[in-house]
């Protein structure tokens, strides 16, 4: 529309937050590095809020886009939710499936997938923006959400973002858990005349494409004047100047074209009705019927007081059954580490003696010699001539020795021995026969 005629890139007050767009002043500045320190600190949890219009939305751009690829962000924008719809839309931005199951069944696989996530080194983020819609139940799931944690920390970080209304509600007697698990708060403020000059021309200078345009300092300062500082209104107010300037074609913005641009805007309705940006009615109701002017009464800071009294016994009492119940699993836990590992060197040894009796088997049955098949004795034996004796008594113990010397050459002794102690009747006839009365020498040698 009016790009071209302002030397301009693209429309620098859009509504869209941009993070290219973003003008670092004080108190975003400030909230950024909040933010960044209850990310970097793994803190419980972390609140911003602003009025509405106040940049929340394009801080929260900006600090996402300064995260590393070691953090996986779930990013809640809806927050009409009841609590297990809001722990399923969690569970869907972290890619996760709560189709057909049970909360309790939910809870288990959330846990399940921030102890992986943990394992590998990464930060689980939830973003909850527009926080002030949650119901109270919701807020409480929320605080139930944060006690799945380690040791050391939480195993996910919860950053809660909202308008005035969000610390209201967080400051209900029913929220006193919740309340004492935020570490790190920060309300943005709306900019001052000095910030909200610097801001207009800032962002004049971002969408430049050859000399910036910049509006005057009594320009400035009459925005200021009827937006209160908000961003929002800022960005409405100085728009629709560069399009009335547009179509007067004014080349220069003064301070009587923007009185006339504030005047239409009043008109239509367009920037409502005159507020302090931070001023807001309070969600929390009345303890008692009769409150006077000056604030509640005794009956109801009574009630008050018992209501925190309660929650703070509450408080105790569910911390003390949980330190008890994280000390018995520590315990559990170790008992069971020690099982593990005396069973692995258990199996390890048995490994290892199975091991070496395999190598020995095996360096026995390489080193066997190969059997060799024994050889039967001939029978009857054969009857060679054999060398007389030398001085024989006898023609018939010659006889008888030859036949002798004979049949022991050519019988092992070990077959001759067992063939005498099958069949010594047999030799004992043989002798008689031949010397007709047996010899001891004869027998001993046989």
């Amino acid at each position: 529309m009016y790009e071209r005629f302002y030397h301009l890139r693209e429309r620098p007050f859009a509504l869209t937050p941009d993070p290219d767009y973003l003008y670092p002043s004080r108190v975003h500045k400030e909230a950024l590095s909040y933010l960044r320190y209850g990310i970097e600190s793994h803190a419980g949890f972390i609140v911003i809020t602003g009025a509405i219009g106040s940049g929340k939305t394009t801080l929260l751009q900006t600090m996402m886009r300064g995260l590393d690829g070691q953090t996986t962000v779930a990013r809640l924008m809806n927050t009409l939710l009841d609590p297990r719809e809001l722990l399923e839309s969690a569970m869907i931005d972290l890619g996760l499936d709560p189709s057909g199951k049970s909360k309790p069944a939910l809870l288990k696989q959330l846990g399940e997938f921030l102890v992986e996530e943990r394992a590998a080194g990464r930060l689980v983020l939830l973003v909850i923006d527009e926080a002030q819609n949650l119901s109270l139940a919701s807020l409480e799931e929320i605080r139930m959400l944060s006690n799945l944690e380690t040791e050391k920390s939480k195993l996910i970080q919860i950053v809660l973002i909202g308008q005035p209304d969000l610390r209201d509600k967080l400051g209900r007697p029913e929220l006193e858990q919740l309340r004492q698990r935020i570490t790190v708060s920060y309300h943005l403020e709306p900019l001052d005349a000095e910030e909200t000059a610097h801001y207009i021309n800032h962002r004049l200078a971002r969408a430049s494409i050859g000399t910036p345009l910049e509006f005057p300092l009594d320009v400035t300062e009459r925005i200021h004047a009827r937006s209160g500082g908000v961003p929002r209104l800022i960005n409405v107010i100085a728009d629709a100047t560069l399009v009335f300037g547009y179509g007067e074609e004014r080349s220069e913005i003064d301070g009587a074209l923007v009185d006339e641009v504030i005047a239409d805007l009043d008109a239509t309705g367009v920037l409502g009705a005159r507020s302090a940006p931070n001023t807001y009615a309070s969600l929390v109701p009345a303890e008692s019927a009769s409150v006077d002017a000056a604030g509640v009464n005794a009956e109801s800071a009574a009630a008050a007081a018992r209501l925190r009294a309660e929650a703070a016994a509450a408080r105790t009492a569910e911390d003390d059954a949980r330190a008890r119940q994280l000390l018995e699993r520590e315990k559990q836990l170790r008992k069971r580490e020690r099982e593990m590992e005396s069973r692995e060197r258990e199996l390890a040894e048995q490994r290892r003696v199975l091991a070496e009796q395999y190598r020995l088997l095996r360096a026995q049955s390489a080193h066997a010699p190969s059997p060799v098949a024994p050889s039967a004795p001939a029978w009857p034996p054969t009857h060679a001539s054999a060398a007389a004796p030398a001085a024989p008594t006898s023609a018939a113990t010659t006889a008888a020795g030859s036949t002798a010397t004979v049949r022991r050459a050519h019988v092992p002794v070990s077959a001759s021995a067992s063939f005498r102690s099958k069949r010594p009747s047999f030799w004992r006839r043989v002798k008689t026969t031949l010397l007709g009365s047996p010899e001891p020498v004869l027998e001993d040698s046989l």
